[in-house]
């Protein structure tokens, strides 16, 4: 044995012990939810956890009851199941509940980005300035030449591209809605091959490091795959400067335009690009998928789609060397897309929402009872287990049913009940309130032009029409819209030239 390993293992075992120390001695006081601190000092309930967030919280649920105080991984978070009980919850301030602490260490961690007091509400500015309303027309127009590119090529429609074609439907939506928002978004060099190529290889890079991620985020990496991610963030950093680019969005000049006036270097002004690349284009692409498999395993849904688009656009019209067209209007014109979007989410959204306890805290559950939280603890949400899933709220929850959120006479469905008691946080993919997710209506936008671009003008099928609908990765659990466990193929082909 070498010499020096009898102090080596002491020393880690000190360090195990200083770990575990608050874990050790941490008791349940008066009037606090019931605490559950697993079986491994420190640790905790972390491997359970990892292993299938969703059927472990269950588990904790049926224990435990609608509230209950975990340890995982030093920290204590106390997760709240009950939805009648958010309200108090998403409308409290952040001097007592604050989402950003967290938020910061881990943008700092993920994207290497060291935020600024200012920089949430320069995002919330620049994207109620550009990305809604009148800035979000704009944004769309730039969207529709970018899916035009990466659909049908730098020349336009030709009859050599009218064959079918065959892909599986989650690379496929997540390269084509990934690039068309890379390309929007960010800009591209003039030589639209080269931008084309450009884009491939962003995606490229960003699917690697999109696998590593919810790994990264809990720190269980293998050794290699710490390099890869290093080296990936690294990458990032360097492609994506805008500078010497054409086409770059209002949105992200503007942000730029800020970090500039604040002093920030260029190298961390590239690196805010990269947690605005994550924010705007990790989760658009899977939900797409999610949507469009939906559509094609329901063909009365398909067909009330293709219905609803052909009522507010008319007949698709697309003649050789010519891009798509569309009339943006019509994205405001589209209740029963919407609502499938709606469920869509409902069924493939699985954030978690987190606030960090700032003071001792008093939570005030729906039928009254009081819990102490203690300051320093974090505070959770799952609304895809409590709200989504939940069948007093959505009747057969685990099916997918277009018309869920439209009324009788087509309008939208707001109005849910739990225990006969009417509920406003009915669906929750975009987060909830001051947290709220500032580009939900240009990610909207984005993934509902692409949907009705490939109901238009494409046909579509699946090759194995009976293929089972992919279980979601129980990696992903907490991390926006979950991806499927395994791929789906299917083909597509453009319609015959007119």
């Amino acid at each position: 044995m070498f010499p020096w390993a009898p102090a080596l293992v002491a020393l880690l075992a000190l360090v195990a012990v200083y770990l575990s120390f608050p874990g050790l001695f941490r008791q349940r006081r008066p009037q606090e939810p019931p605490l559950d601190k697993g079986f491994i000092p420190w640790l905790g309930h972390t491997l359970a956890f990892r292993k299938n967030m969703l059927e472990f919280l269950k588990r904790m649920r049926a224990k435990h009851g609608e509230v209950f105080t975990l340890q995982l991984g030093g920290q204590y978070v106390t997760y709240v199941m009950d939805p009648l009980s958010f309200g108090s919850i998403l409308r409290e301030s952040r001097k007592k509940l604050d989402f950003r602490e967290y938020a910061q260490e881990l943008v700092l961690k993920v994207f290497g980005y060291q935020p600024t007091e200012k920089n949430n509400q320069m995002i919330h500015t620049a994207s109620a300035r550009y990305l809604m309303g009148d800035g979000l027309e704009e944004l769309n127009g730039a969207l529709l030449e970018s899916l035009s590119l990466v659909l049908l090529g730098p020349g336009g429609s030709r009859p050599d591209n009218q064959g079918w074609q065959e892909d599986g439907l989650f690379h496929f939506c997540y390269n084509i809605v990934f690039k068309a928002g890379f390309l929007s978004l960010f800009g591209s060099t003039k030589d639209k091959e080269q931008a084309l190529l450009q884009a491939e290889e962003m995606f490229v890079h960003f699917r690697r490091f999109d696998l590593l991620f919810p790994r990264f985020v809990y720190s269980l990496l293998r050794p290699q795959e710490w390099l890869d991610v290093n080296r990936l963030q690294q990458l990032f950093h360097r492609m994506l400067s805008v500078e010497d680019k054409e086409g770059v969005s209002v949105w992200l000049n503007y942000m730029l335009q800020q970090l500039r006036e604040e002093g920030r270097t260029q190298a961390m002004q590239d690196k805010f690009n990269f947690m605005m690349l994550w924010a705007s284009q990790g989760n658009t692409g899977p939900t797409s998928f999610w949507a469009l498999l939906f559509l094609l395993k329901h063909p009365w849904a398909l067909q009330e789609v293709r219905r609803e688009a052909k009522e507010v656009l008319g007949e698709p019209r697309l003649e050789e060397n010519q891009c798509f067209t569309f009339k943006f209007s019509a994205l405001k014109q589209t209740p029963v897309l919407d609502s499938v979007m709606e469920e869509t989410l409902r069924l493939g959204a699985t954030p978690t929402l987190l606030r960090v306890v700032q003071e001792d805290y008093t939570l005030t559950m729906s039928n009254g009872r009081q819990y102490l939280i203690r300051r320093g603890d974090k505070i959770a949400l799952f609304p895809y287990l409590s709200v989504h899933m939940d069948p007093d709220i959505h009747p057969e929850p685990d099916r997918f049913k277009y018309d869920r959120f439209l009324n009788p006479n087509g309008s939208r469905k707001v109005d849910f009940y739990k225990q006969g008691r009417k509920i406003h946080h009915y669906s929750m993919p975009w987060g909830f309130g001051i947290n709220i997710c500032p580009g939900r209506f240009f990610a909207l936008s984005e993934m509902k032009l692409f949907i009705l671009l490939m109901v238009t003008y494409f046909d579509l099928e699946l090759i194995d029409a009976n293929i089972a609908v992919p279980p979601l990765d129980p990696e992903r659990w907490g991390f926006g819209t979950s991806q499927p466990t395994y791929d789906v193929p299917f083909r597509y082909r453009l319609k015959p030239l007119q």
